[in-house]
Protein backbone atom coordinates (compact mmCIF):
# COMPACT_ATOMS: atom_id res chain seq x y z
CA UNK A 1 0.00 0.00 0.00
CA UNK A 2 1.75 3.36 -0.72
CA UNK A 3 2.02 5.58 2.26
CA UNK A 4 -0.11 8.95 2.69
CA UNK A 5 1.84 11.89 1.18
CA UNK A 6 3.41 14.11 3.48
CA UNK A 7 3.81 17.49 1.41
CA UNK A 8 5.93 20.36 1.84
CA UNK A 9 6.15 24.10 0.70
CA UNK A 10 8.87 25.59 0.05
CA UNK A 11 8.53 29.54 0.29
CA UNK A 12 10.30 32.00 -1.93
CA UNK A 13 10.93 35.86 -1.95
CA UNK A 14 6.78 37.03 -0.96
CA UNK A 15 6.03 33.97 0.62
CA UNK A 16 7.13 33.62 3.89
CA UNK A 17 3.67 33.36 5.88
CA UNK A 18 1.44 30.23 6.69
CA UNK A 19 -1.98 32.40 7.37
CA UNK A 20 -3.27 29.55 5.07
CA UNK A 21 -2.19 26.82 7.59
CA UNK A 22 -3.97 25.29 10.63
CA UNK A 23 -2.67 24.09 14.04
CA UNK A 24 0.90 25.86 13.34
CA UNK A 25 3.47 25.42 15.47
CA UNK A 26 7.82 26.04 14.90
CA UNK A 27 9.99 22.93 14.60
CA UNK A 28 13.65 22.24 13.71
CA UNK A 29 15.64 19.36 12.87
CA UNK A 30 19.72 18.95 13.10
CA UNK A 31 20.88 17.11 9.50
CA UNK A 32 24.46 16.40 8.57
CA UNK A 33 24.62 19.58 6.61
CA UNK A 34 23.04 21.85 9.54
CA UNK A 35 19.84 22.69 11.33
CA UNK A 36 16.79 23.53 9.47
CA UNK A 37 13.92 25.32 10.86
CA UNK A 38 10.48 24.95 9.52
CA UNK A 39 7.00 25.34 10.50
CA UNK A 40 4.48 22.32 10.79
CA UNK A 41 0.62 22.93 10.20
CA UNK A 42 -2.79 21.28 8.86
CA UNK A 43 -4.98 22.13 5.85
CA UNK A 44 -7.63 20.14 5.74
CA UNK A 45 -6.68 16.33 6.47
CA UNK A 46 -3.47 16.68 5.15
CA UNK A 47 -0.43 17.61 7.38
CA UNK A 48 1.83 20.44 5.77
CA UNK A 49 5.43 21.21 5.92
CA UNK A 50 6.77 24.88 5.70
CA UNK A 51 10.14 26.00 5.16
CA UNK A 52 10.79 29.56 4.03
CA UNK A 53 14.02 29.49 2.12
CA UNK A 54 15.77 32.82 2.66
CA UNK A 55 14.76 32.40 6.46
CA UNK A 56 11.84 33.85 8.49
CA UNK A 57 13.00 37.24 8.19
CA UNK A 58 13.80 36.99 4.82
CA UNK A 59 17.88 37.28 5.73
CA UNK A 60 19.46 34.97 3.70
CA UNK A 61 20.78 35.39 0.24
CA UNK A 62 20.21 33.23 -2.65
CA UNK A 63 24.00 32.01 -3.33
CA UNK A 64 24.12 31.01 1.01
CA UNK A 65 21.08 29.27 1.07
CA UNK A 66 21.91 25.67 2.96
CA UNK A 67 19.74 23.48 0.13
CA UNK A 68 21.43 20.56 1.21
CA UNK A 69 20.38 20.87 4.48
CA UNK A 70 16.75 21.72 3.65
CA UNK A 71 16.33 19.15 1.12
CA UNK A 72 17.74 16.66 3.56
CA UNK A 73 15.46 17.67 6.40
CA UNK A 74 12.23 17.63 4.59
CA UNK A 75 13.40 13.76 3.63
CA UNK A 76 14.43 13.07 7.11
CA UNK A 77 10.75 14.29 7.98
CA UNK A 78 9.38 12.22 5.62
CA UNK A 79 7.95 14.47 2.70
CA UNK A 80 7.54 13.09 -0.69
CA UNK A 81 6.03 16.04 -2.16
CA UNK A 82 7.60 19.48 -2.37
CA UNK A 83 5.53 22.57 -3.87
CA UNK A 84 8.24 25.28 -4.32
CA UNK A 85 8.03 28.73 -5.30
CA UNK A 86 10.06 30.95 -7.04
CA UNK A 87 10.18 34.53 -7.92
CA UNK A 88 11.64 35.54 -12.04
CA UNK A 89 12.44 38.05 -13.95
CA UNK A 90 11.29 37.17 -17.93
CA UNK A 91 13.08 36.89 -21.08
CA UNK A 92 10.46 36.81 -23.58
CA UNK A 93 7.49 39.36 -24.16
CA UNK A 94 4.87 36.26 -24.29
CA UNK A 95 5.18 36.58 -20.99
CA UNK A 96 4.20 38.96 -18.18
CA UNK A 97 4.69 40.52 -14.31
CA UNK A 98 2.17 38.73 -12.48
CA UNK A 99 2.15 35.13 -14.81
CA UNK A 100 2.94 32.37 -13.03
CA UNK A 101 4.84 29.73 -14.83
CA UNK A 102 5.82 25.96 -14.07
CA UNK A 103 9.07 25.37 -15.47
CA UNK A 104 9.65 21.97 -16.76
CA UNK A 105 13.58 22.53 -17.47
CA UNK A 106 16.55 24.71 -16.01
CA UNK A 107 19.98 26.16 -17.35
CA UNK A 108 22.41 26.23 -14.51
CA UNK A 109 24.70 29.43 -14.73
CA UNK A 110 25.62 29.01 -10.79
CA UNK A 111 28.92 28.46 -9.77
CA UNK A 112 29.72 27.99 -5.93
CA UNK A 113 27.25 26.12 -4.55
CA UNK A 114 27.11 22.22 -3.90
CA UNK A 115 24.89 20.37 -6.30
CA UNK A 116 24.89 17.34 -5.01
CA UNK A 117 24.62 15.04 -1.59
CA UNK A 118 27.00 12.49 -3.71
CA UNK A 119 30.51 14.18 -3.63
CA UNK A 120 32.72 10.80 -3.33
CA UNK A 121 32.93 10.71 0.25
CA UNK A 122 30.93 8.31 2.45
CA UNK A 123 27.82 8.43 0.17
CA UNK A 124 30.17 7.48 -2.85
CA UNK A 125 29.39 8.69 -6.78
CA UNK A 126 25.88 9.13 -8.39
CA UNK A 127 25.06 10.01 -11.20
CA UNK A 128 21.39 11.23 -11.11
CA UNK A 129 19.23 11.39 -14.82
CA UNK A 130 17.69 15.15 -14.92
CA UNK A 131 16.14 14.53 -18.16
CA UNK A 132 12.64 15.33 -16.08
CA UNK A 133 13.88 17.44 -13.41
CA UNK A 134 10.45 19.12 -12.24
CA UNK A 135 7.73 16.41 -11.11
CA UNK A 136 5.14 15.99 -14.24
CA UNK A 137 2.72 15.07 -11.28
CA UNK A 138 3.08 18.05 -9.12
CA UNK A 139 2.90 20.14 -12.52
CA UNK A 140 -0.36 18.48 -13.08
CA UNK A 141 -1.80 19.27 -9.67
CA UNK A 142 -0.89 22.84 -10.01
CA UNK A 143 -2.30 23.20 -13.88
CA UNK A 144 -5.61 21.49 -12.48
CA UNK A 145 -6.09 24.19 -9.36
CA UNK A 146 -5.26 26.55 -11.51
CA UNK A 147 -8.09 25.82 -14.15
CA UNK A 148 -10.31 25.58 -11.19
CA UNK A 149 -9.32 28.97 -10.26
CA UNK A 150 -9.09 30.80 -13.63
CA UNK A 151 -5.46 31.69 -12.74
CA UNK A 152 -3.63 31.55 -16.24
CA UNK A 153 -0.78 29.44 -15.59
CA UNK A 154 2.09 28.95 -18.31
CA UNK A 155 3.00 24.68 -18.13
CA UNK A 156 6.28 25.06 -18.81
CA UNK A 157 9.28 26.98 -19.16
CA UNK A 158 13.48 26.98 -19.19
CA UNK A 159 14.40 28.71 -15.84
CA UNK A 160 17.95 30.19 -16.08
CA UNK A 161 19.12 30.26 -12.68
CA UNK A 162 22.08 32.98 -11.53
CA UNK A 163 24.37 32.64 -8.95
CA UNK A 164 23.02 36.40 -7.54
CA UNK A 165 22.51 38.15 -5.41
CA UNK A 166 22.68 40.56 -7.95
CA UNK A 167 20.85 41.26 -10.82
CA UNK A 168 21.82 40.11 -14.52
CA UNK A 169 23.34 42.45 -16.97
CA UNK A 170 21.67 43.19 -20.32
CA UNK A 171 24.08 41.32 -21.92
CA UNK A 172 23.92 38.12 -19.84
CA UNK A 173 20.09 38.12 -20.31
CA UNK A 174 20.72 37.95 -24.02
CA UNK A 175 22.88 35.58 -23.56
CA UNK A 176 20.45 33.30 -21.78
CA UNK A 177 17.80 33.71 -23.82
CA UNK A 178 19.72 32.85 -26.92
CA UNK A 179 20.76 29.49 -25.05
CA UNK A 180 17.01 28.90 -24.33
CA UNK A 181 16.08 30.57 -21.17
CA UNK A 182 12.46 31.89 -20.64
CA UNK A 183 12.80 32.85 -17.07
CA UNK A 184 16.00 34.25 -14.82
CA UNK A 185 16.06 34.01 -11.27
CA UNK A 186 18.32 32.59 -8.65
CA UNK A 187 17.19 29.65 -6.65
CA UNK A 188 15.81 26.58 -8.60
CA UNK A 189 19.71 25.38 -8.73
CA UNK A 190 20.60 23.35 -6.39
CA UNK A 191 17.57 23.32 -4.82
CA UNK A 192 15.65 20.85 -7.74
CA UNK A 193 18.60 18.77 -8.07
CA UNK A 194 19.42 17.78 -4.64
CA UNK A 195 15.54 16.88 -4.62
CA UNK A 196 15.58 14.46 -7.47
CA UNK A 197 18.34 12.64 -5.95
CA UNK A 198 16.62 12.68 -2.57
CA UNK A 199 13.49 11.01 -4.70
CA UNK A 200 11.31 13.66 -4.43
CA UNK A 201 8.70 15.02 -6.18
CA UNK A 202 9.26 18.63 -6.53
CA UNK A 203 8.14 21.63 -8.99
CA UNK A 204 8.39 25.13 -8.51
CA UNK A 205 5.26 27.98 -9.22
CA UNK A 206 7.71 30.98 -10.57
CA UNK A 207 5.57 34.40 -10.22
CA UNK A 208 7.40 36.61 -12.65
CA UNK A 209 7.61 40.18 -10.98
CA UNK A 210 9.81 41.88 -13.26
CA UNK A 211 10.82 41.85 -17.26
CA UNK A 212 14.41 40.95 -17.15
CA UNK A 213 17.43 43.70 -17.83
CA UNK A 214 17.50 44.74 -21.48
CA UNK A 215 14.23 43.63 -22.34
CA UNK A 216 12.65 46.10 -20.84
CA UNK A 217 13.89 49.91 -20.12
CA UNK A 218 13.29 50.28 -16.87
CA UNK A 219 15.67 49.71 -14.33
CA UNK A 220 14.30 47.29 -11.41
CA UNK A 221 14.60 47.19 -7.84
CA UNK A 222 14.43 44.18 -5.55
CA UNK A 223 12.15 46.32 -3.67
CA UNK A 224 9.67 46.20 -6.95
CA UNK A 225 10.21 42.21 -7.04
CA UNK A 226 8.90 42.58 -3.29
CA UNK A 227 5.94 44.57 -4.22
CA UNK A 228 4.89 42.53 -7.40
CA UNK A 229 4.93 39.29 -4.75
CA UNK A 230 3.27 41.14 -2.22
CA UNK A 231 0.49 41.88 -4.28
CA UNK A 232 0.04 38.57 -5.56
CA UNK A 233 0.83 36.99 -2.53
CA UNK A 234 -2.69 35.59 -2.21
CA UNK A 235 -2.80 34.47 -5.73
CA UNK A 236 0.11 31.94 -5.04
CA UNK A 237 -1.20 30.66 -1.70
CA UNK A 238 -4.62 30.07 -3.18
CA UNK A 239 -3.03 28.45 -6.31
CA UNK A 240 -0.34 26.27 -3.85
CA UNK A 241 -3.56 24.89 -1.51
CA UNK A 242 -5.69 24.18 -4.13
CA UNK A 243 -3.41 22.26 -5.76
CA UNK A 244 -2.01 20.50 -2.49
CA UNK A 245 -6.16 19.41 -2.19
CA UNK A 246 -6.02 18.00 -5.59
CA UNK A 247 -2.81 15.98 -5.39
CA UNK A 248 -2.76 12.11 -4.89
CA UNK A 249 -1.17 9.84 -3.15
CA UNK A 250 -0.23 7.95 -6.27
CA UNK A 251 3.22 6.95 -6.89
CA UNK A 252 5.55 8.80 -9.13
CA UNK A 253 8.98 7.64 -11.20
CA UNK A 254 10.38 10.74 -9.12
CA UNK A 255 10.33 8.52 -5.99
CA UNK A 256 12.35 5.31 -7.70
CA UNK A 257 15.30 7.88 -9.77
CA UNK A 258 18.02 6.17 -7.39
CA UNK A 259 16.70 2.78 -7.86
CA UNK A 260 20.15 0.85 -9.23
CA UNK A 261 22.01 2.45 -6.74
CA UNK A 262 19.25 1.19 -3.54
CA UNK A 263 17.60 4.38 -3.36
CA UNK A 264 18.57 7.57 -1.18
CA UNK A 265 19.57 6.45 2.09
CA UNK A 266 18.27 10.02 4.80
Amino acid sequence: MIPVSLIAIIGGTGVCDVKMLNNVRQERLPTFYGMIHYLRGTYGSKEIIFLPRHGKAHSIPPHLINYRANILGLKKLGVTAVFSTTAVGTMTRKYKPGDFVLPDQFIDFTHSRHESFFDGGANGVVHVDMTTPYCPKVREAVCKAAAALKYPVHNGGTYACTEGPRFETPAEIKMLSRLGGDLVGMTTVPEVCLAKEAELCYATVSMITNYAAGVSEQVQTHAEVNECMEDNAKRIQTLLMRAIELYGDDDCPCRHVLAEYGGFKA
